[in-house]
């Protein structure tokens, strides 16, 4: 059976089906999965139970595996597969964490828009995020297209914003919310890096924004304007003819391009369990 897309945000999001996740796929599966990406961005499977193994080899028919903050982290894995990054909000028993555990500042950081690994080099370029098991209100997944969000800018902004570089930094947000107990052997296992403002997304040939909370400066600008000016494009970008906002069942795969989206999740009661991982990978040639 052909694979299908139904599409709900025109230009931005399409949820696809005919195609089962846990098998390798066929060429022209891979073809029409990595054409829809570079028109829509943003892929919704439903109903896709898959292992942490089906889930690693999923990514790396996409591009080298990314291995985020494991870079970063001295956790205890509670998953087996290392490529496979752990987002649920439970121990390594599978009890939900207490509320002021250290790694809830992690999970509530992601509440804020960013994009994947922006602060590494090379950063991250799909994203595959699996709901394994979710509460039953709350926690939903919202994402903003950047290349509308470019579009849509004034022609004075646009040539004012084409040259500059913003740093990333991956404790940025975690400063923001007070849980920047890091080592510095973690921190320096993910120094800031810069990226331009604006650039054309490979092989979309379209200009997209490239922002999010993980930026703390522009080159040759003071601190208080940069970030001025980037939290008024980061409010400009996240306005609601942008969004698409998913709401989650259990066994839902998510997968988007990092490079011309910015995402989110939603709040929910901290004491309900959460349970979700992500597999991402690299931008090539970056």
């Amino acid at each position: 059976m052909p694979i299908e897309f139904d599409v709900l945000k025109p230009g931005f999001v399409a949820q696809v089906g005919g195609v089962d996740l846990r098998e390798q796929l066929a060429p022209e599966d891979l073809a029409a999965l990595r054409e829809a990406l570079r028109t829509y961005a943003v892929l919704v499977f439903r109903a896709q139970p898959i292992s942490e193994d089906q889930h690693a080899a999923f990514a790396r028919q996409f591009g080298p595996i990314d291995a985020g903050l494991l870079l970063a982290s001295k956790r205890k894995p509670r998953l087996a597969n290392p490529d496979v990054i752990d987002l649920a909000n439970v121990d390594e028993h599978g009890n939900v964490l207490a509320t002021d555990n250290r790694r809830n500042v992690s999970l509530i950081a992601n509440q804020l828009w960013h994009s994947d690994s922006s602060f590494k080099r090379p950063p991250s370029k799909y994203s595959i995020l699996c709901g394994i098991d979710l509460p039953e209100e709350g926690g939903e997944t919202e994402f903003a297209d950047q290349r509308a969000a470019y579009d849509a800018l004034a022609e004075e902004t646009k040539a004012r914003i084409a040259p500059l570089q913003a740093e990333h930094w991956a404790f940025h947000s975690r400063d923001m919310l007070g849980g920047a107990d890091f080592d510095a052997e973690g921190k320096a296992a993910l120094p800031p890096v810069k990226w331009p403002i604006v650039h054309t997304v490979p092989g979309m040939e379209r200009k997209s924004l490239f922002i999010g909370v993980h930026t703390r400066g522009i080159d040759g600008m003071a601190t208080a304007p940069a970030r001025m000016l980037l939290w008024d494009l980061l409010e400009h970008a996240t306005q609601r003819e942008f969004i698409y906002r998913h709401v989650w069942r259990n066994h839902d795969i998510l997968m988007w391009d990092n490079q011309c989206t910015l995402h989110r999740g939603r709040p929910y009661e901290l004491t309900a369990k959460r349970e979700l991982r992500r597999c991402s990978t690299e931008v090539e040639h970056a």
